[in-house]
């Protein structure tokens, strides 16, 4: 018997083949483009006015059974650029996975200039078992630009970044809040980078958040890379939301139609009054746990000092009136649950 690849050549062959996908566009000797063709993923080759759905794993072997997601792909007729969609990066954020699908589904190629690639699970072991985190208990959304040789997850990461930075010409990455706690949709941008801070604008959201986000995140790392990327966050974990997915969906319709990539009137832009370049969390003040209760809502404008939640104590009846610390607009919010000294209970963005 033959025995069966180790999880590193595993993951080698299968990202190595995703890799080979083709420019956009090339020059000719002459300087003339070269005729826009099929495009190749994984040994599969979607023609112009033609869609795809594959397996992203081609083995069978028990390593690899984590990597057993899909791919879809959408090539244009006409040339443009390559558009990516990344989903559930966290393994319980499942707005997202629809609305990949649904934007996915809503293309007709024929109509199409540029390619939509979308990996709609690139979590799929999290998908499936609820889970934020790789099989290795890890956060893939820390761990790029990866390490050839490390963990699991930092070697999915790697080969996943050196995929996405060689294919994409821009990236939106899909998230949710987490861990029991709900983000007003909103996009996430480095301010900094004109061509994503454009994207973030066309997308529409209710409001658009500055920061270059964390080190080891996927959008940090592309952006600083030179592939423009923003995250759409909406909702919470766990579930799927109707309105937030569709949202996001016209979200990312507005985003192909201002690169040129489809026809179709743009939704209107977030103004330039609903882009903060800042926020906050503000947490449970020390010894004050209990049951959260907010009082205002997603999207609320609140002042300081203005009475946010309370937090009941529930073995002494305690009650714990929790006030605004900066005044500005609620994008992040804990569900009623119970909390404890240091939890992260209200996100707000303010001037």
């Amino acid at each position: 018997m033959q025995p069966r690849p180790s999880t590193r050549v595993v993951l080698s062959i299968t990202f190595a083949a995703l890799a080979s996908i083709a420019a956009p566009i090339d020059e000719g000797t002459d300087g003339a483009p070269k005729p826009w063709g099929p495009i190749q993923i994984l040994g599969r080759s979607t023609a112009p006015g033609d869609k795809s759905r594959f397996a992203y794993s081609q083995t069978g072997s028990f390593e690899s059974a984590f990597l057993n997601t899909v791919v879809f792909v959408a090539r244009g007729t006409r040339a443009g650029p390559n558009l990516c969609l990344s989903a559930l990066v966290h393994g319980d954020e499942r707005n997202g996975f629809e609305v990949a699908r649904q934007t996915f589904e809503e293309i007709d190629p024929k109509q199409l200039a540029g390619t939509l690639i979308a990996l709609p699970a690139v979590n799929a072991h999290g998908f499936r078992t609820g889970s934020r985190y790789m099989p290795d208990r890890r956060d893939l959304n820390r761990a790029f630009p990866g390490s050839d040789g490390s963990s699991n997850t930092a070697v999915i990461a790697a080969i996943l970044f050196q995929t996405a930075t060689r294919v994409c010409d821009r990236l939106i990455d899909l998230h949710t809040g987490s861990l029991d706690r709900a983000n007003l949709p909103q996009i996430r941008v480095d301010l900094g980078n004109p061509a994503a801070l454009e994207m973030a604008k066309h997308f529409g959201a209710p409001v658009v958040l500055g920061g270059a986000g964390p080190r080891g995140s996927l959008r940090r790392e592309m952006t600083d890379a030179g592939v423009p990327t923003i995250i759409y966050e909406a909702g919470l974990p766990l579930r799927f939301e109707p309105p937030e997915i569709e949202r996001g969906v016209k979200g990312v319709r507005n985003v192909m139609i201002a690169l040129g990539m489809r026809s179709g009137r743009k939704g209107p832009p977030t103004p330039p009054r609903r882009i903060f370049a800042r926020s906050r969390w503000q947490r449970v003040p020390l010894g004050q746990g209990g049951v959260f209760y907010p009082t205002k809502a997603l999207g609320d404008r609140i002042t300081a000092g203005e009475l946010v939640a309370r937090i009941d104590d529930p073995f002494t009846d305690a009650r714990y009136e929790i006030t605004a610390e900066a005044s500005g607009t609620i994008v992040g919010m804990a569900a009623p649950q119970i909390v404890f000294s240091g939890y992260a209970l209200i996100h707000v963005a303010g001037p």
